[in-house]
């Protein structure tokens, strides 16, 4: 079977990159991130151990489309014929793809994402981010919210000085969705921020949180629906974090996917 009949098995669909989850007219960068985000939520060490063996299928899968994707030649060559060069370099058998992801993706460490976060946030990074994310979501601030990466309820209003900011500006178009958003909406996302917010704490002051395991042990304190989210917070954090660091600490402005 070849590597689109295995998509199509697997994931539904034999288009490589709605299984990694990004725009056919995407960045390298954007497809980087897709394929940790996707990988995430099946990689074998994250399954239960009934379900290892199907992860394990899936996420080798999951490396052979970022592997075409990833390579400039085979991703034209796909995108003109929509083929795949079964027998190239890059989709070799006998390559070991949890190797390859780790070669990829560093592990974070919660002064990682302290440190990501006081150098991002009131960045031309996060500017621009704000900027993509509200373009993307035609203004849906719930969406915008969940977006951008490190934001919180308290980052709310000035995310929506940004916004209105470059909407005065003809920067970004004037959406119903933002200018004429309800109360009612404003509130509800509120009330859940600071819930989840509450929870958040609890959960740190019960796991005594402060260590090199910090980020594991939150995500197997959380249920499923929690732990995806974190796990989308991550993948997205670690993409960034984990580029920067290799190219020195330069930062480049990313565009944002759902959660």
């Amino acid at each position: 079977m070849g590597l689109l009949e295995q998509c199509e098995a697997a994931f539904g669909s034999p288009d490589l990159y709605r299984v990694l989850g990004v725009r056919r007219q995407a960045s390298p960068d954007e497809i980087r991130r897709g394929y940790h985000r996707a990988s995430l939520r099946v990689h074998p060490d994250r399954a239960q151990p009934e379900d290892k063996e199907e992860a394990t299928r899936r996420f080798q899968i999951l490396g052979k489309a970022y592997a075409v994707l990833s390579d400039a030649e085979q991703r034209a060559v796909y995108d003109e014929q929509g083929t795949v060069d079964e027998e190239g370099e890059a989709l070799r058998g006998e390559r070991d793809w949890q190797e390859y992801w780790r070669l990829l993706f560093k592990k974070i460490t919660v002064k990682d994402i302290e440190d990501f976060e006081k150098s991002y946030k009131d960045s031309e990074e996060e500017l621009a981010d704000i900027k993509a994310a509200y373009m993307d979501f035609e203004g849906d601030m719930d969406r915008i919210m969940e977006s951008v990466l490190c934001a919180d309820y308290t980052d709310e209003s000035r995310i929506r000085k940004i916004i209105e900011k470059a909407i005065d500006s003809g920067e970004v178009p004037s959406y119903k969705g933002f200018v004429k958003e309800s109360k009612q909406k404003t509130m509800a996302r509120k009330r859940r921020a600071e819930k989840e917010a509450r929870e958040a704490e609890k959960t740190k002051d019960e796991l005594g949180l402060g260590g090199e395991d910090d980020l594991k042990a939150l995500i197997q304190s959380r249920n499923k629906d929690r732990e995806k989210e974190m796990d989308n917070f991550l993948a997205q954090l670690e993409a960034k974090y984990g580029n920067n660091a290799k190219k020195g600490g330069k930062k480049t402005a990313a565009k944002k996917g759902k959660k």
